[in-house]
């Protein structure tokens, strides 16, 4: 449904995105994940055609993109970062605006408007100024308005920033529902864990690139330790017992994390239970036992470091 091919962008001496290509099939949700400055807006902003790319190509149906007056623009639903609303309008009155930008007639409008608001759970606040809702609810306005010519690509770009709890999983339920009606999404965030709730697929970049490419799954097993087992004991755990677990075929490292152990295996099923059975040959009390899994953080800043980043 949308492709973007080695697209490039530069500012001056810097250049904010380098070669980056992906592409997003309909009922799937592609996540661009990336630190500060690693250039997922100004990818968007290509794609959406906000910015013509130095180089490279975007498509949609197999099309390329054309310039402003291209109708396949249409088929792009666009939910920027920055709210686009009026906070003197109501809620229905914005639509209407957005709506009459797209050359939709007034019935079309109206049907268009009711299932906007219906699907971000706003039907009952529609003829509320904008100015009295809450953050969470204008992320929610912002979507809908992306939603009413009815595109078949959605272009998403942190747009759950600053809202609460409820808010963003009432968004996340929006998207799961829209996927399941085949749309095409690109999901940019840097929250992982809205990523591995909803994204198909994963595309981590970095400086401008793509350093990364997978589903959940592939992404976790680009670390040697992809499974961890934490123990606890009855009492503290001798050095010696801890030097002879690191040893132990299987697990790739050991260490005391506070008062637990923390394991890491190459095989979850056969290391963990190899590792319990020879601390109990060692005569070691265990009081808790407890698997997890590699987090797409700990892939995320694997990959692209721990220092801080403010652009």
């Amino acid at each position: 449904m949308l492709e973007a091919r080695n697209l490039v962008k530069s500012y001056g001496d810097l250049r904010a995105v380098d070669g980056v290509s992906f592409t997003v099939e309909p009922g799937r949700i592609l996540g661009l994940l990336g630190p500060n400055g690693a250039g997922k807006t100004t990818a968007v902003s290509m794609v959406s055609g906000i910015l013509a790319p130095d180089s490279g190509q975007v498509l949609v149906d197999g099309r390329p993109l054309g310039g402003d007056a291209d109708a396949a623009k249409g088929r792009l639903g666009l939910v920027p970062q920055d709210l686009a609303l009026y906070d003197d309008l109501s809620a229905r009155d914005n639509l209407l605006f957005f709506g009459s930008l797209q050359g939709m007639g007034i019935r079309s409008l109206e049907a268009a408007m009711a299932s906007a608001l219906e699907i971000v759970g706003l039907s009952d606040r529609a003829k509320d100024k904008v100015k009295a809702y809450s953050g969470g609810m204008k992320r929610r306005l912002n979507l809908a308005a992306g939603l009413l010519h009815d595109p078949a690509v959605l272009l998403l770009d942190e747009p759950t920033v600053g809202v609460d709890p409820q808010s963003r999983n009432a968004i996340f339920e929006s998207l799961e529902l829209l996927r399941d009606r085949g749309k095409a999404i690109l999901y940019t965030t840097h929250y992982m864990e809205e990523a591995e709730r909803l994204c198909d697929r994963i595309i981590i970049v970095d400086h401008g690139k793509v350093i990364a490419s997978d589903t959940l799954d592939g992404l976790r097993r680009l670390l040697p330790t992809g499974n961890r087992l934490r123990v606890e004991f009855a009492a503290p755990l001798p050095s010696e017992v801890l030097a002879g677990l690191q040893s132990l075929p299987g697990v790739a490292s050991a260490a005391m994390e506070g008062e637990r152990l923390a394991l890491a295996l190459d095989d979850l099923a056969r290391g963990g239970a190899a590792s319990l059975a020879w601390l109990s040959a060692q005569g070691t009390a265990v009081t808790g036992v407890a698997s997890e899994r590699v987090a797409l953080e700990d892939v995320f800043l694997a990959l692209t470091g721990r220092s801080l980043r403010d652009s």
